[in-house]
C-alpha cells in the first residue's frame, strides 16, 4: 500500500472516519440511521489495524463525545494509531479544554491532527491551536470545511509563530469538486499541505446499494439529500462507475475512492463493517488512467447534481 507523507511522518493513503460510531446528537443513529455499539465495531477496528489502515478520524460532535470514547476503548493501551479529532467552534472553548476532554474519551495524551471544524471565526480559534502545538498535545494542525481565504489566513497566523497547517478537510466527491475549482487543492499542493476527501461516497449513494427502487434509509440526513429523483439522476454516473470498475475488478465504492487517491486526496471513509476494510484496501491498490478518470468527471457533470451539507458554504 502506497503511503503519503505528511510533513515527517508517512500515513497510510485511506483514513478512516468514526462519524456513525455511537448514538447522540449528531451520531450515526441520527445522520445514517445506524444503532453501532462497540461489540459491533470491534471487529472492524481489528481488520482495518491488521490491514495497515491506521488513521481514525473521529471529532467530539459525533455523538457528543461517543464516537470518540468507543475509538478510545479500542485503541487503549496501542501505539500504532494515529488520531485524528476536531475542535467544533460551536461548541465554544478554550479549544484547550475541549481537546482535554477529546484526548480523556480516546484515552490519549496527545493527537496526532486537531482540526479547527469550521471557520466559526479564524481569527478567535487558530491561535488557541499554537500553545498546544508548541507543548506537543498537538502534533499537525488541521482546518476542516474552510474556504481558500480562511485556510491562509489560518496559515498565516501559525506562521507568526514558525507553525503551519499540515492538512486540509473538505467535502470533496465525483458530485462535489468545489475545492477543486476554488484553488484549494492547488494551493495545499503548493504548500505541502495534505487535502483529506470527505463523502467521498456521498453517504452511500456512490456505491450501487441504493437505486430509485431502493432508497437511502428515511429519516435520515443523507436519506432528505438523496432521495428517489436524485438517485434516478445518478444512474448514468453509476452506469460508468461500473465499466470502470470492471476493468479493474472492483465495485463503484472501490472506483470513487480510487478516483479520490488519483485527485491527490487522501480519502475519509467511514466504516462500520469489515466489508468496508476491504473495499479500502481494492480501492488503494487500483491506478485509474486519465481516460478513465475523464469519464468518471464527464459523467458526474452530466448528472447535474451537485451535493452539499446544509453546514457547509460555498467554496467560491
Amino acid at each position: 500500500m502506497k503511503k503519503v507523507k505528511l510533513q515527517n511522518e508517512m500515513i497510510p493513503p485511506i483514513a478512516l472516519g468514526t462519524w456513525s460510531w455511537g448514538i447522540g446528537q449528531g451520531g450515526g443513529d441520527a445522520i445514517f440511521g445506524n444503532h453501532l455499539t462497540a461489540e459491533d465495531l470491534k471487529p472492524v477496528f481489528d481488520a482495518a489495524m491488521k490491514a495497515g489502515l491506521h488513521l481514525w478520524d473521529t471529532a467530539t460532535v459525533y455523538g457528543m463525545g461517543a464516537s470518540e470514547s468507543i475509538l478510545g476503548e479500542f485503541t487503549k493501551g496501542r501505539d500504532d494509531v494515529l488520531l485524528s479529532t476536531k475542535f467544533t467552534p460551536q461548541l465554544g472553548g478554550p479549544v484547550e479544554d475541549r481537546l482535554n476532554s477529546s484526548l480523556d474519551r480516546l484515552g490519549a495524551d496527545q493527537t496526532d491532527i486537531y482540526w479547527i471544524h469550521n471557520p466559526l471565526d479564524v481569527k478567535r480559534w487558530t491561535p488557541e491551536l499554537i500553545p498546544l502545538m508548541k507543548s506537543g498535545k498537538v502534533k499537525y494542525a488541521g482546518v476542516s470545511n474552510h474556504t481558500l481565504e480562511e485556510i491562509q489566513l489560518a496559515q498565516s497566523i501559525l506562521a507568526e509563530e514558525g507553525l503551519n497547517i499540515s492538512a486540509v478537510q473538505n467535502h470533496y466527491s465525483l458530485l462535489y469538486r468545489s475545492s477543486e475549482e476554488a484553488g484549494i487543492m492547488d494551493y495545499c499542493n503548493a504548500n505541502n499541505i495534505v487535502f483529506f476527501s470527505y463523502m467521498v461516497l456521498e453517504q452511500g449513494a456512490l456505491t450501487d446499494k441504493y437505486s430509485a427502487k431502493n432508497p437511502l434509509p428515511s429519516g435520515t440526513r443523507r436519506g432528505e439529500a438523496f432521495d428517489e429523483d436524485v438517485l434516478a439522476k445518478l444512474e448514468g454516473l453509476i452506469h460508468v462507475m461500473k465499466e470502470v470498475g470492471h476493468k479493474h475488478n472492483a465495485n463503484t465504492a472501490q472506483v470513487a475512492i480510487a478516483w479520490a487517491i488519483a485527485k491527490g486526496t487522501v480519502p475519509i471513509i467511514g466504516v462500520t463493517r469489515t466489508s468496508q476494510i476491504a473495499d479500502a484496501v481494492k480501492a488503494a491498490e487500483i491506478t485509474l488512467t486519465a481516460q478513465e478518470i475523464h469519464n468518471l468527471e464527464a459523467a458526474a457533470k452530466e448528472t447535474g447534481i451537485v451535493i452539499k451539507g446544509e453546514w457547509e458554504k460555498p467554496m467560491h
